[in-house]
């Protein structure tokens, strides 16, 4: 019998109802671990972000033995670790936090979770040409997996060029100078330009979330060639990759990145190899149950 226990906590602004902690603990559960994970939201804790550091080093008396961070605490969070992975360095943000004896040492696993869910669910998608819709923290890890992948040319959309700007600079200088791909940046009116010669697209922006309905860009510029992934994964399908999917395109739900982020972090606590066709199942079945529940609550 395994006798080891776990406990994870999630800190960020608005995380209560994440479904990371669910999804994680019947993972644990369906491995026979003993695996509890906690979201400890800022804001109905009442506390900064700059609190990140101070409520880590409180974990750590607590016997926690990791963390994952969200917005907005992944780049404040930096100067609260005793060491950083090279991939979460480079990007200049963390989001997975272990406790190893008392040392906290950073990760990236967005970076790593969408590397693991594009070789998985779109293992042939033709990577020469591939327009980014969003230039945040998510966008930065997304793009990274993108350019590690073989990308030739890597378009950056973001509503503020400047922060798309930076993103390719940044990028531009962690490349390898032989194989450097093509980059450029743009505002989000510059895909009527770049998308129709593209070969796949990703949304990296919330555009799409039930609290930003719509699709990041115009659907009519999408063809059937395209491969289209998206990290929004509230809703299950967002309507970008449902309007890609009737067109014919080769598609990447957000839950593919959920649960590559999630699986990677599992195993980074546990040491444990996790299902991820069983993490994708739950995380499936709790959306489900989440706009099931939302769906009675509007008819009530």
């Amino acid at each position: 019998m395994n006798t080891q226990s776990y406990l994870m906590g999630l800190i960020g602004q608005g995380v209560t109802p994440s479904l990371t902690p669910p999804m994680q603990e019947q993972e644990g559960a369906a491995q026979g671990l003993r695996f509890v994970y906690r979201p400890i939201d800022l804001d109905t804790l009442k506390l900064p972000p700059t609190d990140v550091g101070r409520l880590l080093s409180s974990g750590v008396e607590l016997g926690f033995n990791a963390f994952n961070i969200t917005h907005p605490c992944k780049q404040l969070v930096l100067d609260a670790l005793d060491a950083i992975d090279p991939a979460a360095q480079r990007l200049g943000a963390c989001n997975t936090v272990l406790n190893d004896a008392g040392r906290l040492v950073g990760y990236n696993t967005d970076r790593s979770g969408f590397a693991s869910a594009l070789a998985r669910e779109l293992p042939d998608a033709n990577l020469d040409d591939v327009v980014l819709l969003g230039a945040g923290g998510a966008g930065s890890a997304v793009a990274d997996a993108l350019l590690s992948a073989g990308v030739t040319r890597l378009s950056v959309l973001d509503p503020e060029p400047d922060r798309a700007q930076a993103l390719v600079e940044q990028l531009r200088a962690n490349a390898p100078v032989r194989t450097a791909p093509q980059l450029r940046s743009g505002s989000p009116e510059q895909a009527h330009s770049w998308l129709p010669n593209a070969t796949g697209v990703v949304n990296a922006s919330p555009i799409g979330m039930f609290t930003h309905p719509g699709t990041p860009c115009d659907p009519a510029l999408l063809r059937p060639e395209h491969w289209v992934a998206d990290i929004v994964y509230r809703p299950a399908r967002t309507e970008l990759i449902e309007t890609a999917s009737a067109l014919g395109c080769a598609v990447m739900p957000g839950q593919a990145m959920a649960v590559g982020q999630a699986a990677d972090t599992f195993e980074l606590v546990t040491g444990r190899t996790p299902d991820r066709s069983r993490m994708q199942k739950h995380l499936e079945s709790l959306i489900a149950a989440e706009q099931l529940a939302g769906q009675l609550k509007e008819h009530a």
